[in-house]
């Protein structure tokens, strides 16, 4: 079993490499073969002068549009004002991939830093955050599970029970995804539980990281596991969205009520992300190489379970048992995570080594902890209290309606999290102004935060969640794969929250 690679970068077809020797029928291995026009070095060098001079260009318009705003004269404090540009410069490299997201995440951060516009452990402050350490954590899970076999032997098995279609398997995994949520609350915990699978079974259909049916796997299981974090009060924002509206909302939310309320658009939203992976990434073969019989043989090649692989398979369950009774020890997730993953390298306890974690690629981890920093930035200065209200005036008109309302809010909450970034940080700022409305406005707080807390679900780019950041480390899809799904699922969410808001939700005793 070869050892996971954690790169964030895009798989790349394999390609012989310049001058390399190229059989060709009819002519004698090592004879000099010219072909007209065709010079394989100068092409790639241009190839590579074209890719600079793009990245220079879209540097340069970023940098410029961020010292534009820092030179516009608006009314608000100078801090404020600052640290919206440097955030938006950030936003804008992530967008449009012109820096690899970790480093143009660390450069952003010196910018608050150098910039005076807040002090040096403010503008690092989520390098001292959970969440990065969590996803260094979940690295290791994966490799943990990829090194010693584990990942493989689940597969199987897995396979084995399912059935060996690959369409059958696919749905297996958004189904697991899903059933997971209710007793392993972190979205980090579950891609990772999740991952260790996949792997295994994109190994067994003897594919590579760009095939359709690698990147289908992962882009789905990824992103199902941001969607279910909502349709459940399990998740931290759910948490999060559920204390502000009874806090600030004044109503009671129960668990079964909100799980009730999206119980229907769980269940169409599987299906649809089931059937648009299969229409979006065709799968190189349907069925298992060999079927049932292959699994068979695969087994018992396998032999008895390995010391590395018992070892491995102990401390998953560790994390997992752990996940699933936190309500009993409080154990926050990320500190079993981390804990874990750190037991995974101690020698004679775990499976890994110090050259296994020499190889790790820690560029998602310093992205996660920019995109927290940067949130921490912009709470700090006020600018989140600014873009706050600026966004509840504008939306204040457009609620009207059941249907205006759910449209304009649902649309609002996911554009206001593509500006904050950190679901937390844009939740528990943004509700208890939404709250204090709904009430001078006499409509159902429970309403507004649930459709609210939904919309921020939703996600088109990789630093909106640290979830997606864990899927998109394995290396099995890339951010325009993240695009396209998340763009065609977040419309569908919205029709489905369209039809529910008004003729399902009465029915369960929330509006109406």
């Amino acid at each position: 079993m070869h050892a996971v690679d954690v790169s964030v970068e895009a798989p790349e077809a394999v390609a012989p490499s310049p001058g390399a020797s190229v059989p060709i029928a009819g002519v004698t291995p090592g004879a000099s073969v010219a072909i007209a026009g065709v010079n394989p070095g100068a092409s790639a060098a241009s190839a590579d002068v074209n890719k600079d001079a793009r990245t220079a260009v879209l540097l340069g318009l970023s940098a410029a549009g961020c010292v534009a705003l820092w030179l516009l004269p608006l009314p608000i404090d100078p801090l404020a004002h600052k640290a919206l540009a440097v955030g938006a410069f950030m936003i804008a490299a992530w967008m449009t991939q012109v820096l690899d997201h970790g480093i143009a995440g660390i450069l952003g951060c010196f910018l608050f830093w150098m910039l005076g516009i807040v002090r040096f452990d403010i503008a690092f402050s989520g390098f001292a955050d959970t969440s990065a350490w969590f996803l260094f954590g979940a690295v290791c899970f994966g490799m943990m599970a990829g090194q010693s076999g584990l990942a493989r032997r689940l597969a199987y098995l897995v396979m084995r029970t399912v059935g060996h279609s690959y369409p059958r398997l696919l749905l297996g995994l958004i189904l697991s995804d899903f059933l997971l949520t209710a007793v392993v609350p972190s979205g980090i915990a579950r891609v990772v539980i999740m991952a260790a699978i996949a792997m295994g079974l994109v190994d067994a259909f003897g594919v590579g990281k760009g095939s359709n049916i690698a990147r289908g796997m992962f882009i789905i299981l990824t992103y199902t596991a941001t969607i279910f974090d909502k349709m459940l009060i399990a998740g931290a924002s759910s948490i999060t969205a559920r204390g502000a509206i009874e806090r600030f909302g004044g109503v009671n939310v129960l668990w079964s009520q909100w799980a009730l309320a999206y119980l229907p658009c769980d269940i169409i939203v599987m299906i649809v992300a089931w059937r648009l992976t299969l229409w979006m990434y065709p799968p190189e073969s349907a069925t298992l190489p060999g079927g049932a019989e292959y699994l068979r043989k695969e087994l018992r090649a396998m032999g008895s379970w390995s010391v590395r692989e018992k070892k491995a398979a102990a401390l998953m369950a560790l994390a997992v048992g752990l996940w699933v009774t936190d309500f009993l020890h409080n154990i926050p997730p990320p500190m079993i995570g981390l804990g874990v993953g750190l037991l995974a390298i101690m020698p004679r306890i775990g499976v890994l080594d110090t050259e296994d974690v020499r190889r790790i690629n820690f560029l998602p981890i310093f992205f996660v902890a920019a995109a927290v920093s940067l949130s921490n930035v912009l709470v700090q200065t006020k600018a989140l209290d600014v873009l706050t209200s600026t966004l509840f005036q504008w939306l204040q008109p457009h609620i009207s309606t059941t249907w205006a309302s759910t449209f304009v809010l649902y649309w609002a909450a996911f554009a206001y999290h593509i500006l904050i970034g950190n679901e937390i940080a844009m939740l528990s700022t943004s509700l208890p102004l939404l709250m204090n409305f709904a009430k001078q406005n006499a409509i159902d707080p429970l309403t507004l935060g649930m459709i609210w807390t939904f919309g921020a679900g939703a996600k088109i780019f990789m630093y909106e969640s640290a979830v997606l950041v864990v899927g998109y480390s394995y290396g099995y899809f890339d951010s325009k794969d993240l695009l396209k799904i998340g763009a065609l699922l977040s419309i569908v969410a919205c029709v489905i929250l369209m039809l529910l808001v008004p003729l399902y939700w009465p029915l369960i005793g929330i509006g109406g």
